[in-house]
């Protein structure tokens, strides 16, 4: 490491023989003097960057790396298995995983072509305890133990260091799936997930659980530490906060299709990476290939008809399925038919964990974890559809939408889709429309006052459609709204009169996008009329293009329909404002797609037309006038005179392959944050 001398048992020469090309004993005395150096211990940048290099040239021969990463498993089943553990255990225990993460970060990331070989086995030459190895695998003990302390041992301001350094430990030793893609394939090599998801299901229920209440309980930072300054002195540059900084630079790994986050950081080091480690956790498929299927000779056989995808499958997650088996710690633990629940079931106060979820969901972590609770957990969605306070989730949701220019397109879908779910509930869709909002602060374009909750949803849903028409243009996400929508109509209730405006408003807009387009259409025909090929290459593009707006207008339609339908009596603001823009209607009267569904809204314009025809008025009609003479009439109102349509219910259902959007989405987030966990410590 330089031609500077360096004595025995400093910073220096410790680290300098660990990275030199000499195998040293697993049983030397050598490793407890490494991972016991103090905190204050220097190493200038450059030349912990050199360490770095010269472990990667070595580590094939040395396996120093492997010998680390079991004196650091040594070192934690000691804090777990001691009873009444000196502090003196726990600092040592951080000094270990602090060194091995930077050194570990740094091998991970000078992976060549994506192929990471980290050389976890020892010689067989090398004497092991077999009592601690028995006959596992390295990573296999080293996770099991970490994941057993995270299970085991209390946050306390003792060990939140520990516990923090291990979550971030963690992230860097399951980011080897950041060198695979987006796609988990057969030859992908990940050996701590792997690790990870051998785990017995006792262990890995604890886990989920820990973790969970990490992110409830949001453990504080114990600033009277006055043991860890190094977190807080920023000018000194020691061996172990260098490892800090390094673990920062994980954005530099080949995963250059991530979309760069804008969110802040979050202002709990520790809820922070607890919720992203059991992120990475439960959106981790492992690909395996079918029996009798070989991916060598599928690759070097050009005449093969099957696809590697066709002959592989991906196995069970034991944490996503804990997950989706968790339950209200704070109910009679006791089924529907009687049965206790198991201690397999991950127990969660499910109030606070509302009430989290509601504080944070400005967070894009936060939104996905919600996401992933209402999808796969029926009794946590079944306990979020029988809150009174549901705007303790849906207003930062509806917020966050308002201004989604500031969001991307990830962020946008999963909101979305976290409403699309909520609205296959019909108490859901009821319910929203009793909540009555006194203001609504972050909406500058109109002053809302004393709207329903229901109301607001739906002029956020046509906002944001509008918005994506304008800049995304994504045809999921007008279907996600218009789905939401069409979920909610034949439920609403005192729609707002802004609400109702919009509404209309939206079918104006979709009916001019509509028009122009078979204009431009019918413009470019002409045109081409003479060359055959450009004619029809010209109706087959147009003609896709017109159709999802044919289908754009149809749901527009048929949401109207449905309020008219099934509850127009509750809704003297939606006839308003189809009689005050009755006109956009007219032109789709014969169309073949719409006529049905327009002959419905004619029959109810005709009916309080008429009873407008009938009050004679000396002067102009007012507004308030012209709504209590509906008002009125809605009393007489009855349907039998309307087309009745199959009541249209939407349902979500996550694609066969989630994983190609769940694991670039979730490393995406995870490395948005990364810098910022540990400058926040």
């Amino acid at each position: 490491m330089g031609s500077a001398l360096s004595t025995p048992d400093t910073a220096e020469h410790l680290v300098g023989s660990f990275v030199g090309d000499v195998s040293i004993p697993l049983s030397s005395d050598f490793w407890q003097k490494l991972l016991e150096l103090p905190f204050d211990a220097e190493l200038p940048s450059q030349r912990l960057h050199q360490a770095c290099q010269l472990l990667v040239q070595n580590n094939r021969n040395t396996r120093h790396l492997a010998k680390i990463l079991f004196h650091l498993a040594c070192y934690l089943q000691e804090s777990i298995s001691t009873s009444g553990v000196l502090q003196l255990v726990y600092e040592k225990a951080v000094n270990a995983v602090y060194l091995t993460s930077v050194f570990l970060k740094h091998l991970i990331e000078s992976a060549q072509d994506g192929d990471v070989e980290l050389y976890l086995s020892l010689h067989d030459s090398e004497s092991i305890p077999k009592n601690i190895l028995r006959d596992q695998t390295i990573e296999n003990l080293v996770m099991r133990n970490v994941l057993n302390f995270i299970a085991s041992v209390d946050v306390s301001p003792n060990t939140y260091f520990l516990h923090l350094e291990l979550l971030n430990f963690m992230i860097i030793a399951i980011s080897t799936q950041l060198l695979c893609g987006p796609s988990p394939g057969p030859n992908d090599v990940n050996p701590f997930l792997d690790a990870a998801m051998a785990q017995d299901s006792h262990l890995v229920t604890s886990v989920v659980c820990n973790l969970l209440l990490n992110y409830i309980t949001r453990p504080r930072v114990p600033f009277n530490r006055a043991s860890y300054s190094i977190f807080y002195d920023r000018s000194q540059n020691s061996v172990l906060k260098r490892v800090g900084s390094a673990a920062a630079n994980i954005v530099l790994l080949p995963f250059s299709y991530l979309i760069s986050s804008s969110s802040e950081g979050s202002r709990n080091p520790i809820a922070d990476s607890s919720l992203q480690v059991l992120l990475v956790l439960i959106h981790y498929h492992k690909c395996l290939v079918s029996e009798g299927y070989s991916v060598l000779k599928n690759q070097v056989s050009a005449s093969s008809d099957s696809s590697p995808k066709d002959n592989t499958y991906f196995s069970d997650n034991p944490y996503c399925r804990a997950l989706e088996r968790a339950i209200d710690c704070e109910l009679d633990c006791v089924d529907k038919e009687g049965n206790a629940h198991s201690d397999q079931h991950v127990k969660l106060p499910f109030a606070p964990l509302f009430d989290t979820l509601g504080m944070c969901l400005a967070d894009e972590t936060a939104v996905l974890l919600l996401y992933s609770f209402l999808q796969g957990n029926s009794t946590f969605l079944e306990y979020v559809l029988v809150r009174t306070d549901l705007d303790t989730l849906l207003m930062p949701i509806l917020e966050a939408l308002y201004d989604a220019r500031r969001m991307t397109a990830y962020q946008i879908y999963m909101l979305l889709i976290i409403l699309l779910i909520l609205s296959q509930d019909t108490s859901f869709n009821a319910g929203i429309h009793k909540l009555i909002l006194p203001t609504v602060p972050w909406y500058k374009e109109r002053l809302l006052y004393q709207s329903s909750l229901g109301s607001l949803m739906v002029i956020i849903l046509i906002r944001t459609i509008q918005y994506n028409l304008s800049k995304l243009r994504d045809v999921y996400l007008h279907t996600t709204c218009l789905a939401t929508l069409a979920n909610m109509a034949p439920h609403v209730h005192r729609l707002s009169a802004y609400a109702s405006q919009r509404l209309v408003s939206l079918f104006d807009m979709l009916s001019r996008k509509y028009n122009k387009l078979a204009d431009l259409r019918d413009g470019k025909l002409n045109i081409a009329e003479n060359n055959s090929i450009e004619r029809s290459s010209l109706v087959e593009d147009m003609s896709a293009e017109l159709q999802i707006y044919t289908d754009f207008l149809r749901l527009v339609l048929e949401i109207i329909n449905a309020i008219l339908t099934y509850v127009l009596p509750q809704n003297p603001e939606v006839v308003y404002a189809i009689m005050h823009k009755q006109e956009v209607f007219q032109p789709f009267k014969n169309h073949p797609r719409f006529d049905e569904l327009v002959e419905n809204i004619y029959t109810v314009l005709d009916f309080f037309n008429s009873r407008m025809d009938a009050q004679r008025m000396n002067g102009d009609w007012s507004v308030n006038l012209v709504l209590q003479v509906i008002i009125m009439n809605c009393r007489s109102w009855h349907a039998d005179g309307m087309k009745m349509f199959t009541q249209l219910h939407f349902t979500y259902e996550q694609e066969s392959h989630p994983e190609e959007f769940f694991i670039p989405y979730v490393w995406q987030l995870v490395l948005s944050r990364w810098s910022y966990t540990f400058v926040s410590c």
